[in-house]
């Protein structure tokens, strides 16, 4: 039996970066990339290296830029930790495990450290994996709680919620982090919503800003925890501005979404500054310059907008070619896509 599950990159569409502190996010996966885990029964217990992973290079150039692209650590890292979570889960939940073994290997194709949640993403599909493997049942706001324990728990990676809750669902989700329910059951409050074809949505990213999601969050926890006032402010205006995009996008009210996305990129300028490098400004900045509403995905290195035509996709598309910015149109999943054909 060979068993292949596969997750896919998350575009936070308004709300972020205040999914760990409490506010409200709305955000999806688009399969034009992918991570994809394959896992079959074996002998012996063997976890495949994968591109990330080259221990051998043909000179020092190239091993600087291989830590460019993937840091210092590769996706072992991240196969062997979901592993070891995974049956401390089932440990806990008294789910008993078989005892035979497997082989499993990844690949991705997902733009790596470009705040589009590709780490989780592999997580996500090594659990999966598992999951049919062992045959083991878990829902669906605790597979997200599980694939984030990984990273924080396991990593030690400040992270938050939206990206695993968005891979876990396969749909776009509109979350709300109430801090109340949280406290009760340990997750958010999580609603499915449809985010209509015609809003011609955009997502571009460069290369050469690789730095992972830790950078961010870790800048952004320290003010959260020592109650900076601006801080705490710009979490209830993100809050504010995801209700706003929910309401209008049931209207197919896309001005209003325009706005709200240029507004949360403003707000994050100013309580973020530090985590907002040139070239990502720069990125918003083009975007804006031929008039599309753009903003930060993630932690950065990649931008979610909204153009108006063919024409302004063109036009956004040779802007951006010429600075060395890739873009494409996403296709968002809808649900039940995990097989992956590899």
């Amino acid at each position: 039996m060979i068993i292949r599950k596969q997750a896919f990159p998350r575009a936070a569409l308004i709300g972020n970066p205040s999914d760990g502190y409490y506010g409200k996010t709305i955000a999806f996966v688009f399969d034009n990339y992918a991570a994809q885990v394959m896992l079959y029964e074996t002998p012996e217990l063997n976890l495949v290296p994968g591109l990330r992973d080259q221990p051998q290079f043909a000179n020092v150039r190239e091993l600087v830029h291989d830590v460019g692209l993937y840091g210092y650590y590769g996706g072992i890292r991240l196969l062997k930790a979901s592993v070891k979570r995974f049956v401390q889960y089932c440990d806990e939940c008294n789910i008993s495990l078989h005892d035979r073994n497997f082989t499993m290997r990844y690949g991705t194709t997902i733009p790596n450290r470009l705040g589009l949640a590709g780490s989780s993403a592999i997580i996500t599909a090594c659990i999966r994996a598992l999951q049919e493997f062992y045959g083991v049942e878990i829902s669906l706001p605790e597979l997200a709680n599980l694939i984030l324990a990984v990273e924080t728990d396991e990593l030690g990676i400040d992270a938050g919620l939206q990206d695993r809750v968005a891979q876990a669902y396969n749909v776009p989700v509109f979350m709300d982090f109430d801090r109340e329910h949280m406290k009760k059951h340990g997750y958010g409050i999580y609603r499915e919503l449809t985010i209509p074809s015609d809003l011609n949505l955009f997502v571009a990213f460069r290369t050469d800003l690789a730095e992972g999601s830790e950078i961010l969050h870790s800048r952004l926890r320290e003010d959260y925890n020592n109650k900076v006032p601006a801080v705490l402010s710009a979490i209830k205006e993100w809050a504010s501005l995801t209700d706003t995009v929910a309401d209008a996008l049931q209207k197919n009210d896309y001005s209003t979404v325009e706005k709200c996305l240029r507004r949360n990129f403003e707000l994050r300028c100013e309580v973020c500054a530090s985590t907002v490098s040139v070239k990502n400004r720069r990125m918003v900045e083009l975007a804006h310059s031929v008039g599309a509403a753009a903003k930060l995905t993630g932690s950065g290195g990649a931008v979610i907008g909204i153009y108006h035509d063919d024409k302004h996709f063109n036009a956004l598309k040779e802007l951006f070619n010429a600075n060395q910015i890739e873009i494409v149109k996403p296709n968002i999943v809808t649900g039940g896509v995990e097989k992956a054909d590899w």
